[in-house]
């Protein structure tokens, strides 16, 4: 067996073996571990720092847009301006005459409350005195803007109570779309109140709810708390949560709630079911005025959709009102610990997979398999208003297994290389690959497991070899010796065979081992080979004399003993040194063919071999029987025959 077998056993007896782990699949999950550490470690430091945020907040916006339409809020009402109203009242601001009638005609219908989503800071003639009447109903709830600045802000119509202003302002997420709301805002030594809660609470008022503040100085209402957004909730990382924010949960791209034209209502078209008891929001859609925001519905398929604004303020006073009412519509999230560990988790599954899988399409199926789940948990907790990180366990799912199967191939590879150099020397490519490739079970505990198989084995030996000894200086036999054992060598390997052992000037070759034979084709196939292998050692030995004859040296003549049987294959040795055994009955037959009738020796190169080889020749090669002869060290005599060479076909 060659000497790579034998290297490896010496190292792994006197434990000098630094390459040790190369022949183990599994040697230790230390490489594992700390694949995962510095991803899960990477990953987490890169979240902390915001850069993931956006894909984060973009997978956000895809489960809102997954998600079923819940269909329109029946507690609201949205009278919009349209661009057909703008035409048909041919004025833009509309005039003060104009708003007061509209707010004069749904009050009639009595609604709860009467939202107005329209600057109103000065007069916009005619009729400023009839919106100033219409604007003392206490149902009515005008706005006010306060920017990033008092030279922004924009005052409330005058003589209105602070407990029906609410502003209107929106907050923007980094990349400019609106999720949040913000709920309550400071201003000096005063809080003032969003559009939106206004309208949801005057909604509540009316339905007996009590509301109060909490210890953490958060709204409870109905038993529902409204829990602040953190700066880290959810997919987010670095917003500016100040104030007094929560997440915005939208009811759909389109179908808030049921709207009505302004025109309609000014001209009494609107059902009064549609009104009564309702909130009624008055605001501006049409494009040109561009009261308009990016919204998670805005990057889709159909193009960039822009929402106006008093739909965005429809949603969050839809979102309260379901809060309250209806226990849900409310954002939820897990602590940063929580989080931490579903990421390591994450990353963890992909290593484990990557580490125990060989096989690229396993792999990948159940890669694509545990991202469909990642992704199928997270969307089913975000239909249940949890919000907890998605983009992140994906990335440690991908680049953990990744990076593990960059590492298996890389040291694959390496041990490849190693393998193959010490095998490449001794064995066909074939064998060297099939090494390869079983080399789980053939190293298995640092030993090669003893088993039986059907293998051919070849033993030659060198006639005359003692008196070129003789008359040699041992450099020029050694010289001499190798350039033979080479040639022999070189066949063995083109035949698949396996050379086992150099015996001086003789040697043993198998064919059928160490991945073992079992059909009768292939037991058949390793005897036909062997035989062709002794018949061109044969043919390359009178050029190989002639070379030597040539140099000076002496001409060498051969026998071969060829004989298919059972021998066991595997381990030799103790804790100091362990080679690979080829140990039989067989063995001994074949090196008893070889010293066989050593006096009948008619040419260069004498092959002979047993029956039990002949029968798996198929008739492909000439042979002369001997007749049933005795072998040295046996009782039962063996039908022996020569090969003559091969029939022409």
């Amino acid at each position: 067996m060659p000497k790579f077998f034998n290297i490896i056993y010496q190292k792994l007896a006197d434990g000098r073996g630094k390459n040790l782990t190369y022949f183990f699949p599994f040697p230790d999950l230390q490489p594992l571990a700390l694949i995962w550490i510095v991803v899960t470690g990477t990953l987490l430091g890169v979240r902390h720092l915001g850069w993931l945020q956006p894909l984060e907040l973009n997978a956000f916006d895809l489960m809102v847009q997954l998600r079923p339409d819940p269909g329109p809020d029946p507690r609201l009402l949205i009278v919009e301006i349209t661009e057909r109203d703008i035409k048909a009242f041919k004025k833009w601001p509309l005039s003060d005459g104009v708003l007061a009638k509209a707010i004069a005609e749904i009050a009639r219908l009595e609604p709860t409350a009467i939202g107005i989503d329209i600057i109103r800071d000065i007069p916009y003639e005619p009729g400023n005195a009839e919106l100033a009447t219409q604007l003392k109903n206490p149902k009515v709830f005008p706005i006010t803007f306060l920017g990033n600045s008092k030279y922004d802000r924009v005052q409330p119509p005058p003589n209105i109570p602070d407990k029906r202003v609410g502003f209107n302002d929106v907050v923007l997420d980094p990349d400019g779309r609106v999720r949040r709301n913000l709920m309550y805002a400071p201003d000096g030594k005063t809080i003032l109140t969003s559009f939106s809660m206004r309208l949801a609470f005057a909604y509540l008022d009316s339905k007996k709810i009590d509301s109060q503040i909490t210890e953490k100085e958060e709204i409870e209402a109905n038993q529902t708390v409204f829990s602040k957004l953190r700066p880290d909730s959810g997919g987010y990382q670095n917003i500016n949560a100040q104030a007094y924010q929560v997440l915005l949960n939208y009811r759909s791209a389109e179908n808030i709630a049921k709207s009505v034209t302004l025109t309609q209502v000014v001209e009494r078209k609107v059902d009064p079911k549609l009104v009564k008891g309702k909130i009624v929001l008055i605001g501006v859609t049409a494009i040109t005025v561009k009261d308009l925001f990016s919204t998670p519905y805005s990057a889709t398929a159909s193009g960039n959709r822009l929402m106006p604004g008093v739909l965005i303020h429809a949603t969050a006073t839809s979102q309260i009102l379901s809060a309250v009412l209806n226990g849900k519509g409310l954002f939820w999230y897990w602590d940063e610990w929580q989080e931490i560990l579903w990421i390591a988790v994450w990353s963890a599954v992909g290593g484990c997979l990557a580490w125990r899988l060989e096989k690229s399409l396993n792999l990948i199926g159940l890669a694509i398999s545990a991202g469909g789940s990642l992704f199928g948990f997270t969307f089913f907790l975000f239909m249940q208003q949890g919000w907890i990180p998605l983009i992140p366990p994906a990335m440690a799912l991908l680049i953990t297994a990744g990076v593990a199967v960059t590492y298996k191939y890389e040291q694959s590879r390496q041990q490849q290389g190693i393998v193959m150099k010490l095998l490449g020397q001794q064995t066909s490519p074939a064998i060297a690959n099939a090494l390869w490739k079983e080399r789980v079970h053939l190293l298995e505990s640092g030993l090669l497991p003893g088993q039986k198989v059907t293998a051919t084995i070849i033993l030659t030996d060198l006639q005359g070899f003692s008196t070129i000894c003789e008359k040699l200086p041992p450099e020029v036999v050694m010289s001499w010796l190798n350039e033979y054992l080479s040639a022999m060598a070189q066949e063995v390997q083109a035949h698949q065979g396996v050379i086992n052992k150099f015996t001086g000037d003789g040697m043993l070759a198998v064919f059928g081992v160490p991945i073992p034979r079992a059909t009768p084709e292939e037991i058949a196939e390793d005897a036909r080979l062997a035989v062709s292998c002794a018949l061109d050692i044969s043919s390359r030995l009178p050029q190989m004399n002639q070379n030597w004859i040539d140099r000076g040296l002496p001409s060498a003549k051969m026998r071969v003993g060829i004989f298919t049987g059972s021998v066991m294959v595997g381990s030799l040795g103790g804790t100091t040194r362990l080679e690979y055994g080829v140990i039989g009955d067989s063995v001994n037959i074949a090196s008893r063919l070889e010293s066989c009738e050593k006096h009948r020796q008619e040419d260069t190169c004498r092959i002979l071999i047993a029956e039990e080889t002949l029968l798996h020749l198929a008739d492909k090669f000439e042979v002369e029987s001997w007749g049933s002869l005795p072998l040295r060290g046996r009782e039962q005599k063996v039908n022996v025959y020569r090969i003559l060479g091969r029939k022409k076909k």
